[in-house]
């Protein structure tokens, strides 16, 4: 038994070992090229300036920005995972039985209670 769980496992931490070790040699790489000498570091103005998308800022760059943009975002999130979930149970719509239309039901009227949550809170509105 304890050979078996090591051999499962084993799977993971070779996953996990590349996992650290490609960033880190990628890293470490950089760091050991500069150090001979072949990548040079020479900052100067231009490299150092801040820019969005290729056009300069204006004003001040941190700023902060509302609360509603961040909601808007997790709630696009949220029907994203949505339309996930009930793409296979569409696709296979043929085969699915009444507990299957019964549970996709579920599932919707869920987010819909949580939809008519956020608009009666006026989530959605840019006031």
């Amino acid at each position: 038994m304890g050979a078996s769980v090591l051999g499962e496992y084993g799977y993971l931490g070779f996953l996990l070992g590349a996992a650290v070790l490609f960033p880190l040699g990628g890293l470490g790489l950089s760091l050991l090229l500069k150090l001979i000498g072949v990548r040079q570091d020479r900052p100067n103005p231009v490299k150092l300036d801040v820019y969005e998308c290729g056009v300069e800022t204006e004003g001040p760059t941190w700023v902060r920005f509302h609360v509603r943009y961040y909601l808007i975002a997790l709630l696009f999130v949220v029907f994203d995972i949505e339309a996930v979930f009930l793409f296979p149970w569409a696709v296979s719509f043929n085969q699915v039985t009444l507990y299957g239309v019964v549970e996709a039901l579920l599932f919707l009227l869920v987010l819909a209670i949580g939809f008519a949550y956020a608009w009666r809170k006026h989530a959605l509105d840019w006031r």
